[in-house]
């Protein structure tokens, strides 16, 4: 069945239907990353999105459900150019065109998505609409004109506070998570490197976390624009004032830098992919990354004596990573848990179980 993709600015691709049926309005975006593409499709970060596939076949391995990074696809729209019919995997479940269509993913294939890429490399993200119709255009832009990514934290985030593993000797350093859209694999990763992991709702409050008496606090990704989110940046100011060691990821980095007076800014088409090269400005040393964020912390808004830019972004020198100088805390933009890959700056995990170790042995 034909299928339509239409822009904010009145361009029109043409394509096939795949997924649900219906009609979305979401911000276009893209992602680079060659191979993932279901932890792509259940990226809590993605809500309120379109996101394009510049790899060009897709479902080549089908979908295997178990490899998740949440309970369900979050993003409103889905677009590639070619979708394989038949996967080829031993673990496959389905199809992938059958998982869109079980979880209401409206998506479209069969478009030059080459195109499509240049077109928000040139002009930036914009809002488009997946339809099976294009008429009445002009109250189509009027929509696409309206729409703006909203409470993405809030209908991403767990509704309660939860334990995710047992205390035992090998897990004895206990992680306050923060879930604004968590990808499952920080979970995976703090379990790894022995934490007891609690993972908590967007609203907690500080006098709810410091009941917990945590020996660290995870701050997760998440989506939407993270000046959005005043309430909990006022959290995290009053739990900054009780030196706990935090480790924050993607959103959670943004979030951190806003509690600390620093400001964000919405990039042009933002960083989506499996490789992203970032610059460690202590060593030297460049290390290849995954990512997906639309904003970015403003680097001449970070007061040099609250903290240092530790990783800038080697392609357009964004801010990637901050360490703060009086309190045990650093922050990443890229995705250091990336499950599927690269893993080259999966350290920092390590890094702030060090931080942990060394706060609680004081």
């Amino acid at each position: 069945m034909e299928r339509f993709l239409i822009m904010k600015d009145g361009t029109v691709f043409r394509g096939e239907a795949i997924g649900a049926e219906g009609t979305v309005i979401g911000e276009a975006v893209f992602t680079t990353a060659m191979c993932g593409y279901l932890l792509t499709l259940t990226d809590p970060s993605y809500y309120g999105q379109i996101v394009a596939q510049t790899f060009p076949m897709i479902g080549n391995y089908g979908a295997i459900e178990s490899d998740a990074e949440s309970d369900k696809p979050y993003l409103y729209g889905y677009i590639v150019r070619e979708l394989c019919s038949e996967g080829s995997n031993f673990r496959k479940e389905s199809e992938l065109d059958d998982y869109l269509k079980r979880n209401n993913i409206v998506g479209i294939s069969g478009i030059d998505t080459r195109a499509l890429t240049r077109k928000i490399r040139s002009s930036g993200v914009m809002n488009a609409m997946i339809t099976d119709n294009i008429k009445d255009m002009p109250s189509k832009l009027a929509a696409l004109r309206k729409y703006r990514v909203k409470n993405a934290v809030e209908n991403t985030s767990c509704k309660e506070i939860k334990q995710l593993n047992e205390k035992d000797e090998n897990h004895r350093l206990k992680v306050v998570l923060y879930d604004f859209g968590a990808k499952t694999n920080i979970e995976r990763m703090l379990i790894k490197y022995g934490c007891n992991v609690i993972r908590v709702p967007y609203d907690t409050t500080a006098e709810q976390v410091l009941a917990m008496n945590p020996n660290g606090i995870m701050l997760s990704n998440g989506g939407g624009d993270p000046a959005d989110n005043t309430g909990i940046i006022d959290e995290l100011k009053k739990l900054n004032a009780h030196k706990i060691p935090t480790f924050g990821i993607c959103l959670g980095h943004q979030l951190l830098a806003l509690s600390y007076g620093a400001q964000t800014t919405k990039l042009k088409y933002g960083h989506r992919g499996t490789n992203q090269p970032v610059r460690d400005t202590e060593t030297g040393r460049t290390y290849i990354t995954s990512q997906n964020h639309g904003y970015a912390v403003k680097p001449d808004s970070v007061d040099p004596s609250v903290a240092k830019v530790r990783f800038t972004n080697a392609n357009d020198k964004t801010v990637e990573g901050l360490d703060y100088i009086d309190a045990p805390a650093f922050s990443v933009q890229f995705h250091p848990e990336a499950c599927g890959g690269p893993k080259d700056t999966e350290f920092l995990f390590e890094r702030f179980v060090k931080l942990m170790e060394e706060q609680r042995n004081a």
